[in-house]
């Protein structure tokens, strides 16, 4: 395909998903009906429907208008290219420009030129402060791939040695010990053997950087009470692999690759949906906005609204007061998001020990785009015993 060609198939799938598709179910259905298509095909058109779907209002007032053809239209303008060399109908480029279109668009401003939605704006600018509009520009940008070297099964040297035998590059990232950022080669990975051994796992060096704060008992039973597909389980293991760790989910479906990445890492973690006992470290990844990583998902930026953002914090209160109760005297407490939004950070702290006199807060961290990656909140609470 052309990249003419390739902006065209762009502005269908987004049409596709401006109709209620999902991105990724879009995408594959693209591919089904046009199996002519070539991995590098593929991979560029998805490129730019996430380029379009981080940029949806920016690339939305350059072009004009919302459809997947405004979209990709405000896209060249944004990159400084003239439209009309794309849009020239011929083969399979777009149709050329009407009129209408080749005059329509203007220069985005405000909370249109960050990519945001009025109405979170100003909650994000209360939280961030002056970085508030440096980490809004970041996440327009696409996110690095990350890698998490598991201890279990190398050190990061040999890990990257083994990556660069199969053709995928990657360097030391500084948030992390056991982290790489792929340079390149990243489409390699799924099918490498460094991935499938399990001498590396896929997770941001944020995430990864929290994991190594959280602290981790001498002995006893850790709880992922919010573990999903269990990469904090998985990282917290290849940290202290002698300690028993559960993982649940209020969702037990999202654990269902669990046991065979735990098998594939050689950790031991035992899934369950329905926890009992106590527990010396209990984690909680809460459901949250995931304004920290809407780089990575920028459709959850669009479908997130006031009413959802309340309940969304109503749900972590209630999670962590659940959690609390596993953790004895002395135990600690580790509440996470990926959450850039005071709300659900920092205020959410406040509001728990505010309920419960009981515990104290030991230890918080942020973690913005502007560290190099993606957004995270860590609290760390240790139950004292006053009451």
């Amino acid at each position: 395909m052309t990249p003419a060609a390739r902006i065209a198939a762009a502005a269908e799938v987004l049409d596709a998903i401006a109709g209620g598709l999902a991105a990724e179910p879009a995408l594959s259905r693209w591919g089904r009906s046009n199996r002519f298509a070539g991995s590098g095909d593929r991979a560029a058109i998805r490129d730019h429907v996430f380029d379009a779907l981080r940029c949806r209002r920016s690339f939305a007032a350059l072009g004009g208008g919302t459809s997947g053809r405004a979209l990709m239209l405000g896209m060249l303008r944004a990159q400084g290219r003239d439209p009309a060399e794309v849009f020239s109908g011929e083969g399979h480029a777009p149709a050329p420009l009407t009129a209408d279109e080749a005059a329509a668009g203007h220069l985005p401003t405000g909370a249109e030129a960050l990519d945001l939605p009025d109405w979170i704006a100003a909650d994000l600018e209360a939280s961030l402060g002056a970085e508030f509009s440096p980490v809004c520009r970041a996440m327009q940008a696409r996110a690095d791939v990350f890698l998490r070297v598991n201890a279990l099964k190398a050190t990061r040297e040999e890990a990257r040695d083994a990556l660069s035998a199969e053709g995928i590059a990657a360097e030391p990232h500084a948030l992390a010990p056991m982290a790489l950022r792929v340079t390149s080669g990243a489409r390699r990975l799924r099918n490498s053997a460094a991935f499938n051994e399990g001498m590396v796992e896929l997770q941001d060096a944020g995430s990864q950087a929290l994991c190594e704060d959280i602290p981790l008992p001498d002995a006893g039973a850790v709880l992922d009470y919010c573990a999903g597909g269990g990469g904090k389980s998985l990282a917290l293991a290849a940290r202290a692999p002698s300690l028993r760790y559960v993982a649940h989910d209020a969702h037990a479906q999202r654990m269902n690759d669990l046991p065979p990445r735990a098998a594939r890492a050689g950790a031991q973690i035992e899934v369950s949906t329905g926890p009992q006992g106590e527990f010396e470290l209990v984690v909680a990844d809460v459901p949250c906005s995931g304004s920290g990583a809407w780089r990575r998902q920028p459709e959850a930026k669009w479908r997130l609204d006031r009413d959802g953002l309340v309940a969304l914090t109503e749900l972590q209160a209630q999670i962590l007061d659940e959690c609390s109760a596993f953790v004895p005297k002395g135990g600690a407490l580790a509440y996470v998001t990926c959450s850039l939004l005071a709300a659900e950070n920092t205020a959410q702290a406040d509001s728990f020990l505010s309920r419960h006199p009981e515990w104290e807060l030991e230890h918080q961290r942020r973690l913005t785009p502007l560290d190099g990656a993606d957004g995270f909140f860590l609290a760390v609470f240790r139950r004292s015993g006053r009451s």
